[in-house]
């Protein structure tokens, strides 16, 4: 297979990692491979790929815009943020309505200040977040400055949100979640994801492994 960058579509299950040692698997001993932008176990979508000398090349597809579709579950939070951790029920005496969750998300597009998940592989004092957090360890974690360029609604149905998220690097759409059930004062956590596209790849231009066996 030609040394380059490749998009694949990561199903859900599998760690990023994982699906890795897939294509590794299927493309032999000795040959690099890395990737852009990792997905959690429970999303599933794009994964940018680099295989040989293009496993050197990622960096580029790392700063590049990103596209989701974020189902969220309002009413409850959750201790990862996302579906994997212990939820909290919340005593909601409002459900909010299409213009308070019109309000909520569109808040949030531009730059905003963003306080990542405890259970993240931000690394704090050389060490990953989540294995302070899986430990019982005190996180404080400092927001960063990230880039939301654009959040449409594409159903609400309460508890039920979807957005559809057009971003800049280094946004975490379960914080994102959690943010948007804060300020509606109900709670919410990313209970689905899909990565639909980033920068120039889309579900068009993906390869999955099964097509790999033929063109390795």
């Amino acid at each position: 297979m030609t040394d380059g960058i490749y998009a694949f579509w990561k199903p859900k299950g599998p760690t990023s990692h994982r699906f890795l040692n897939n294509i590794r698997r299927i493309l032999g001993k000795g040959v690099k491979v890395g990737h852009a932008g990792t997905l959690d176990p429970l999303a599933e979508g794009i994964l940018v790929v680099g295989i040989g000398k293009g496993a050197k090349q990622l960096q580029a597809e790392v700063e590049k815009e990103k596209e989701y579709v974020a189902e969220i579950t309002l009413g409850m939070t959750s201790t990862t943020d996302d579906e994997e951790g212990e939820k909290t029920e919340h005593q909601v005496s409002s459900i909010p309505s299409d213009l308070d969750i019109s309000n909520s998300a569109g808040s949030f597009i531009g730059e905003i200040d963003q306080v990542p998940p405890i259970f993240s592989a931000i690394k704090i004092s050389g060490k990953p977040a989540y294995k302070t957090a899986r430990s019982g360890g005190e996180l404080d974690l400092a927001p960063r400055h990230v880039l939301i360029k654009d959040i449409e609604i594409v159903s609400y149905s309460y508890p039920k949100l979807v957005l559809r998220v057009e971003t800049g690097k280094g946004v975490y759409i379960r914080s994102l979640a959690r943010d948007i059930g804060e300020r509606l004062g109900v709670g919410g956590y990313l209970s689905g994801l899909i990565r639909t596209r980033v920068g120039q790849y889309d579900k068009d231009s993906v390869l999955s492994l099964e097509e790999l066996e033929k063109i390795k």
